[in-house]
């Protein structure tokens, strides 16, 4: 088991997973059809569209990017890559269905999300359904596949008071408790969301208290 302080120097670990793979590894890719996010088809889900993290060079991960390779049914499916360096996280990444390592090359392919303009939905990738719906407000709960946890809107801000790439805007967060994680020091996931940047941020909280932050940044908007 690595130890706490571990972990919080190698959070990274963690939104690689996230971008990259599943964390329950079950392929579910038809949620409750009353549970499904609507609207119309976001640009932000459409072939060719980029997203990258922040660089995380003081770990041994850089280059993080993933992309739009195809768009079926309103659900794309992404590929991505990066270049890791820290043995460490290597090792964890080797034992992830759907990811490659060649030296210090990662590379992951079918993670797959759905973004309409009212929100985002996990199919492959994270547990099955909904991360984000804008119109929520605070209390809202999305489930979470069939864990029988929930995804829980904790905040909404109404001033651009959220910095983000050189910005002040408007934000969600979500909140979703990680027994799954509890082991390896890690108390809950926020996810940030902007109605027209979409996933903005992830946020980790590790069991004494402390956190660390990752930034996400998508090439097109809603």
């Amino acid at each position: 088991m690595l130890k706490l302080h571990r972990m919080k120097k190698l959070f990274s670990i963690f939104a690689l997973v996230i971008m990259f793979s599943s964390l329950s590894c079950k392929k579910d890719k038809t949620p409750a059809a009353t549970t499904d996010i609507e609207g119309a088809q976001s640009t932000m889900g459409t072939v060719g569209t980029l997203v990258h993290g922040s660089t995380l060079t003081a770990v041994g991960v850089t280059g993080l990017v993933a992309s739009v390779v195809s768009l079926s049914n309103g659900v794309s499916s992404y590929s991505g890559s990066c270049a890791v360096t820290n043995p460490v996280i290597k090792n964890i990444l080797s034992n992830i269905p759907g990811i490659t390592i060649t030296g210090d090359s990662v590379k992951a392919t079918g993670f797959e999300f759905k973004s309409t303009v009212e929100g985002v939905q996990s199919y492959v990738g994270l547990a099955p359904g909904i991360l984000v719906k804008y119109a929520s407000e605070v209390g809202d709960t999305y489930p979470v596949g069939s864990t029988g946890r929930v995804r829980t809107v904790i905040s909404k801000s109404t001033t651009d008071d959220y910095f983000w790439d050189y910005m002040l805007i408007k934000v969600m967060e979500i909140e979703e408790p990680t027994s799954g994680l509890k082991s390896l020091g890690v108390n809950k996931i926020t996810y940030v969301a902007n109605h027209k940047f979409g996933l903005v941020g992830i946020q980790f909280n590790f069991t004494d208290g402390t956190s660390a932050k990752f930034q996400v940044y998508t090439s097109s908007t809603n």
